[in-house]
């Protein structure tokens, strides 16, 4: 792992700070969407490295993973493999991405999912669009679909997880559970559903309802897209 070294002492260079100050004032006066993604980038470097030129690191993080949440999402191996990019460096990235995985959670723990529903497939797509193998988690929701639990329940390859609908059930009686919400992601960026997704929801959805309990859906997290087997009916028909 190779940390990057100083190029200078003591205080950073004039022209340095000045950048430095114009990066924080725009980003202070316009926010993110003010700043291309190598710029925001910047700003999280700066804190790991405060006396050198962030700018060709932030650069090569970019061209190696193409945006800033990639970036963040990258997994630690891929991102010490990147030339600079030290102990100090992962810290401060893997940091920001925590940060934002709390604050999207927060947005739907203990709230009725139903009607906040756009911030449901953010924090989805927060926690799960840029991950290298499936995961397969789901929301547990009380009698007024208000989330009481978001769980993973299982990891698996790039194009396989393993599920089994009687522990899927088994968790929401424990849980007291009314209804379940599904997810999984593609780690191939293509949200659409294979015929073992289809048939794995339908095994869940006849488990649950044999119980009384609700599957409202199963979303498919894509790249930059997602899927809805409710909104495909793909609910219908027999189990």
């Amino acid at each position: 792992m190779t940390e990057v070294l100083p190029l200078t002492k003591g205080k950073l260079p004039s022209y340095m700070r000045d950048h430095r100050k114009r990066l924080r004032e725009r980003f202070l006066t316009g926010g993110a969407d003010a700043m291309p993604d190598y710029e925001l980038l910047e700003l999280v470097l700066f804190r790991a490295i405060p006396r050198q030129d962030v700018k060709p690191l932030a650069r090569a993080l970019i061209d190696k993973f193409g945006d800033f949440n990639r970036v963040l999402s990258a997994p630690l191996g891929q991102l010490s493999g990147v030339k600079g990019v030290g102990d100090a460096i992962l810290l401060e990235l893997k940091l920001v991405e925590a940060a934002a995985h709390r604050l999207s959670r927060s947005k739907v723990m203990q709230r009725h999912v139903l009607s906040n529903w756009d911030a449901l497939l953010d924090y989805c797509h927060t926690t799960m669009a840029h991950r290298e193998t499936e995961q397969f988690r789901i929301l547990f929701l009380d009698t007024k679909n208000t989330v009481i639990a978001d769980e993973e329940q299982a990891k698996g390859t790039v194009d396989h997880v393993p599920v089994y609908p009687r522990e899927v059930v088994k968790r929401a009686l424990e849980l007291n559970a009314s209804a379940l919400i599904l997810v999984h992601n593609h780690p191939s960026g293509d949200p659409t559903p294979s015929d073992a997704d289809v048939q794995m929801t339908r095994q869940i959805t006849a488990a649950a309802k044999a119980l009384n309990i609700t599957v409202h859906d199963h979303l498919i997290i894509g790249k930059a897209s997602e899927t809805s087997f409710r909104s495909l009916g793909l609910f219908d028909g027999p189990a």
